[in-house]
């Protein structure tokens, strides 16, 4: 026997190298795990022995390990003993959570047939097994293995057929919540920051690509490579899984985007042993109408997730008002996607405010939707034939809800609602004949499982009532029975009881067996320790009958139970029952939001503005204490003030108030309201946040280096109309070089890119690029000092830090006494000596020597000579443009030489 590979690592996607011995020589029972294992060699498979999954070999092993379970054997094989390990059936799903989050991908074979009894064998050899489903960290349906307010997403990605010949075309993307039934394509460019983007905004759980594609910090989540179909072979068969004769009826698909829907389709096909989940029909995304956000600004900006993959104090859960799971899987949508469609945002506002501004209809229809059970869910588990009774009480308790919901809409003094409301509203009334059906069908109290039956309310069904009764009174006659044996055989203490394997037998006490063997009625079927179990041939025949009242009861009631599912995934009004009471909950919790002190619903324009007038950072201050304050402050932007250069020293607050005004454009393009006074926001296209950048060792990378890669982003990509908030750009390199990178992004944001920056930076020299560049203003974080003591106010005023406290600061982070009060020191010394000198950077000094000056920093004589010969009353449009060709001409020749020889320099 071979020792057993390890699993291959979480981040590795599905495990590899499982031990498997050869199948020669197998007993029956193995024989059939062999063939089972065969379908899918990757997966660890859950092999259905009785009440218990039990997996054998490397599968045993490496389950063992990763669920810190006993290992144990069973059997031999090959002469050798066979490793396993067992999971009981009633816990299998939190074992299921465990190696599904390690990165495992488990197949589960049950058994097809049910357990043969002693009088009534059935065929020789082992049940019939067959895998019933491949669980796999996209493909997951079951509440104890999901989080209720988050999204759980496959995502396919197929390059274009002209990229696979070697050029560079776009790649397909399509995505699936198997859980919900959302189902949406995109495409994407091969190029550019695209896939990244929607890698980012997704966050899916598992991914099946190409394995040339690059996947960035998803590449954990790869599944193993599938291969796509041609794109004529796609568009048919998503057709046909729709019923439909062409895909262009759902809408305008690209080969790519077909390719990854019928991809990830027949994945999660497979994933569900054949049967396909209830799906809605793809929608394909347009591009453009998105907010642009890259992977490092979602990190840095913590929106759904904070860097270390919690949830408690990002933004959404600052801002989370929902009271049902549907209803926070909408608003972290809305959140990780925001919008850059003016008209759809401002329907957004509309539904909330109109909630905000009736206090008494917005907690009315909060109370209506508290508990509203996730409708959505229970129609996938259905759609999959994992339903439970409590999947059907969850859209019967979903019409209840909408109901109550609809009432509290109709009470409206205004004959018009907004339009996200009034859809709302429409929605809800539908599916009449269905609720009636469930409300007459369903028990009150249901069984957490089927087969402990009491499902289906009495009344509803003859033929289940006519079973019940034969069966129920089968079961009295047994209670009169036991009381005639213990009479008969003069045995108090006999009882009888339903054995597993004997069906109803007579227990009891060994000290009365030897009196009991006697009786020529009683057949002894079974010893113990303690106590003997005879029947008899009456006793017999009332098994029979009981058993096969319950059995035919039991089918009854699964076959309605069936029929009922079916008739709910038949309804059109339930998915949109479902989607209109995630928009209400996420409608009420902004309400709710905007009601809880300081939050406005901003102006969202097409315009270049941006101002915001007492902000404050949701998070930072959802996390304060009630005897504490978030300082507010403003920020303006405006086309003539568009970058704001902002400097001060640490702990003074620059990082947080950098990203409040980020996250302030996040909330006000989703839709929502924003932490302040007022804001004014002019749409952005891009935003882009590098606030608290850190190494990436495990690629090779340096703090500078992952601080330059991301400069160079945004450098690439920014545009008029993006936001940028960087932090201390040109930190990680020496004094002289980090100015210069920062000096040369500075003037490239604001004359080249003109794009709206917040610049914060501890190089205080750069103020002095406030006479230069138009459009900068300097503003620093105000600090008094008190006692020899720093005081942080908060406040971002006008003017440039005069110096940086770091010695303070030191202080206040515990450094030794003695080592403060020595750089303290160091520190005088060092101002008293640059103070003597009094020099400028020589970068500063250098200036008035530029290309194009003269002497005293005037202009040139060719350049002086041409401006004084213009004159602007007397141009006309086309002469106007001709001449500033003619003076940038004028001022770059010089400029391009000069560039040139301090290139050859640096050389």
């Amino acid at each position: 026997m071979t020792d057993a590979s390890p699993a291959s690592s979480p981040s590795s996607g599905a495990p590899s190298g499982l031990w498997i011995p050869p199948a020669e020589g197998a007993t029956p029972a193995m024989a059939q795990w062999f063939a089972l294992k065969a379908r899918n060699p990757e997966a660890l498979l859950f092999f259905r022995m009785g009440d218990f999954y039990e997996l054998f070999f490397g599968d045993a092993e490496a389950a063992a390990a990763a669920l810190d379970i006993a290992l144990t054997t069973r059997g031999t094989h090959g002469e050798q003993p066979i490793p396993m390990c067992g999971v009981p059936v009633a816990a299998a799903s939190a074992y299921l959570s465990r190696l599904i989050r390690r990165g495992f991908r488990v197949a589960v074979a049950e058994q097809m047939e049910p357990p043969r009894k002693p009088g009534n064998p059935g065929p020789k050899g082992p049940l019939s097994r067959d895998i019933v489903r491949l669980v796999t960290p996209g493909t997951l349906t079951e509440d104890e293995l999901l989080e209720a307010g988050r999204q759980n997403l496959l995502l396919a990605l197929v390059a274009a057929p002209e990229r696979r010949r070697g050029e560079a075309g776009p790649v397909g993307a399509a995505w699936i919540d198997i859980s919900t039934g959302a189902f949406e394509t995109a495409t994407v460019p091969a190029a550019g920051p695209g896939l990244g983007e929607l890698l980012g905004r997704l966050d899916p759980a598992e991914i099946l690509a190409p394995a040339g594609l690059p996947l960035g910090d998803h590449a954990g989540r790869r599944a193993p490579e599938q291969a796509p179909p041609t794109p004529v072979a796609a568009r048919t068969r998503l057709a046909e899984a729709f019923g439909i004769a062409s895909l262009d009826a759902f809408g305008s698909f690209s080969d790519a985007e077909a390719m990854a829907g019928c991809l990830v389709l027949d994945y999660v096909r497979d994933s569900q042993a054949g049967r396909m989940p209830r799906l809605s029909r793809p929608q394909p995304q347009e591009a453009g109408g998105l907010l642009g956000i890259d992977p490092a600004t979602r990190a840095s900006l913590e929106i759904l997730r904070t860097r270390d993959g919690g949830t408690e104090h990002s933004l959404f859960a600052a801002i989370d008002r929902t009271v049902t799971a549907p209803g926070a899987r909408l608003l972290a949508g809305w959140l990780g996607s925001p919008l850059a469609d003016r008209a759809r945002i401002l329907a957004r506002q509309d539904g909330w405010a109109r909630l905000a501004a009736e206090p008494a209809r917005a907690a009315a229809l909060r109370g209506a939707l508290r508990g509203v059970p996730d409708i959505a869910r229970a129609l996938a588990r259905l759609s999959v034939g994992r339903g439970l009774p409590r999947d059907l009480a969850a859209l019967r308790g979903g019409f209840s809800a909408a109901r109550d919901a609809l009432a509290v809409l109709a009470r409206d003094a205004e004959p018009v609602l907004p339009d996200l409301l009034e859809q709302a509203r429409a929605a809800l009334d539908g599916g009449r004949t269905l609720e009636a059906t469930l409300v007459r069908a369903l028990a009150a109290d249901l069984p957490a499982r089927l087969e402990d039956g009491g499902v289906i309310a009495e009344g509803f069904d003859g033929e289940l009532d006519a079973e019940r009764r034969l069966r129920d009174d089968s079961r009295r006659v047994i209670a009169a029975l036991q009381m005639e044996y213990a009479q008969r055989f003069g045995v108090a203490s006999i009882k009888i009881k339903h054995h597993a394997q004997l069906g109803y037998v007579i227990e009891a006490p060994l000290s009365t067996a030897a009196t009991l063997r006697t009786q020529p009625t009683l057949i002894l079927r079974q010893g113990t320790a303690s106590l003997a179990r005879f029947s008899t041939e009456e006793l017999a025949e009332l098994d029979r009958r009981i058993s096969e009242a319950a059995g035919r009861a039991s089918a009854r009631e699964r076959l309605i139970f069936e029929t009922l599912a079916a008739e709910a995934l038949a309804e059109p009004a339930l998915p949109a029952i479902a989607d209109a009471l995630a928009l209400l909950d996420v409608a009420q919790s902004a309400a709710a939001l905007a009601a809880s002190g300081r939050w406005c619903r901003p102006v969202v324009e097409e315009t270049g503005d941006f101002c915001l007038t007492a902000a404050r950072h949701p998070v930072v201050e959802a996390a304060l204490t009630r005897t504490d304050r978030f300082t507010p402050n403003d920020c303006d932007l405006s086309p003539e003030r568009r970058v704001m250069l902002l400097t001060g020293p640490n702990m003074a607050g620059k990082s947080t108030f950098l990203r409040q005004c980020a996250l302030a454009v996040i909330l006000a393009q989703s839709g929502l309201p924003v932490p302040a006074d007022a804001a004014r926001i002019g749409l952005v296209d891009r935003l882009f946040s590098r606030v608290g950048a850190a190494d990436d060792l495990a690629r090779g990378r340096s703090t500078f280096m992952v601080e330059m890669i991301e400069t160079a982003s945004i450098l690439n990509l920014a545009g008029p109309r993006s936001l940028v908030v960087v932090d201390e750009i040109g930190r990680g390199t020496s004094t002289t070089d980090g100015l210069a990178i920062a000096w040369a992004v500075l003037e490239s944001l604001h004359s080249a890119l003109r794009c709206r920056t917040i610049f914060a930076t501890h190089f205080h020299e750069l103020g002095d690029l406030v006479d230069t560049l138009p459009c900068l203003k300097a503003h620093t974080m105000s600090v008094r000092e008190w006692k020899g003591q720093v005081v942080f106010r908060h406040e971002v005023i006008p003017g440039v830090a005069g110096r940086s406290w770091g010695v303070h600061v030191a202080r206040l982070a515990g450094v030794p006494e003695p080592v403060v009060r020595r750089a303290g020191r160091l520190l005088a010394s060092l101002e008293k000596s640059r103070a003597a000198a009094r020099e400028p950077l020589p970068l500063f000094a250098a200036r008035a020597e530029e290309p194009g000056a003269g002497k005293d920093g005037a202009p040139s004589d060719a350049l002086h000579a041409e401006l004084a010969a213009l004159d602007p009353d007397r141009l006309s449009p086309r002469e106007a443009l001709d001449s500033l060709y003619r003076l940038k001409t004028l001022f770059a020749a010089p400029h391009d030489a000069a560039v040139a020889t301090g290139a050859d320099a640096l050389d």
